[in-house]
């Protein structure tokens, strides 16, 4: 056996589909399934169940490929090791960050990156968090910039900024004129929100317990952008984090972004990274660049 075919029986593992896992891979599909009919060949045993509709590992496999993700991460700490001592600012990264963060964040950061660090190549991968936290404890990725605290330990965390959050309202509702509003201002107010899922959602839930205001019934967007065009048809307002808020705005636009009086309502945004990685430094690095965009 070879690491190719430990790579790719995870892949299958995870995606649970032939085709996205030789996506993920940048292989055929013919030449994935082909390399691991010959690793079942190889051991001796059925690794994988398969039929038109439906991919499953046997019990087996289930273990081999558990097993396989300890070997290929084990196999990546080497090579994090050499990287390390050799330029810890060079190299491949698997970076992920979640929906609300990626669009918004990657335009302001990646530029100065790249300016900053010309050897490292960064590889993006956007999951909402739960997802996020697999794939790093799995040593899929290396670094996550997510929206903090998140519910474990066993991650080391970076504060990166605070990112306020705007009122985003329809430009004919009552609040739209106003160039600052109070929190307050909220009360009893009806609040589009993002469905279950996504982090963002928790956040601005307590934003409206405090204001007093509700989540509307009738409506939750899978996106922000989702929820910009929902205020924009004049169906409601919303949160919107800053970094969503367009640099350029018009009285005659048909959404009004509003900030807050402060203390103003914000989230925090951060990076987390495994405890045992040996690219603390490399991750450290790209955290003081991110962080002196936002001072």
């Amino acid at each position: 056996m070879n690491l190719r075919e430990l790579e790719y029986l995870t892949a299958v593992d995870e995606e649970k589909n032939f085709n996205r896992a030789a996506e993920r891979c940048f292989v055929s599909q013919p030449t994935l399934s082909g390399q691991l009919k010959k690793l079942e060949l190889e051991l001796g045993v059925k690794l994988i169940e398969r039929n038109t509709r439906h991919v499953a590992m046997t019990d087996v496999g289930a273990e081999v490929s558990a097993q396989a993700r300890k070997v290929l991460s084990e196999i990546k700490k080497i090579h994090e090791i050499t990287q390390r001592y050799e330029d810890p600012m060079a190299g491949e990264l698997n970076v992920g960050l979640i929906p609300t963060v990626a669009p918004y964040l990657l335009p302001e950061i990646i530029p100065q990156l790249k300016k900053q660090f010309p050897k490292l190549m960064l590889w993006l991968h956007e999951y909402q968090t739960h997802v996020l936290l697999d794939m790093l404890k799995k040593s899929v990725l290396d670094v996550l910039i997510l929206a903090l605290p998140v519910d474990t330990n066993e991650f080391e965390e970076i504060t990166l900024f605070n990112e306020p959050f705007w009122l985003a309202a329809p430009a004919n509702q009552s609040l739209s004129n106003k160039r600052i509003i109070d929190l307050n201002a909220l009360n009893e107010q009806e609040m589009l929100l993002l469905e279950e899922g996504h982090c963002l959602r928790g956040q601005a839930l307590e934003v409206c317990f405090v204001a007093g205001a509700r989540e509307s019934r009738a409506f939750r967007a899978t996106s922000l952008e989702t929820l910009r065009y929902m205020v924009s048809e004049g169906l409601g307002m919303t949160l919107m984090p800053e970094l969503a808020v367009p640099k350029k705005r018009l009285k005659t636009d048909p959404i009004q972004y509003i900030p807050f009086k402060k203390p103003e309502p914000n989230r925090m945004i951060g990076m987390l990274y495994r405890k045992e990685s040996y690219r603390a430094e490399t991750f450290k690095n790209m955290a003081e660049v991110i962080k002196n965009r936002f001072r």
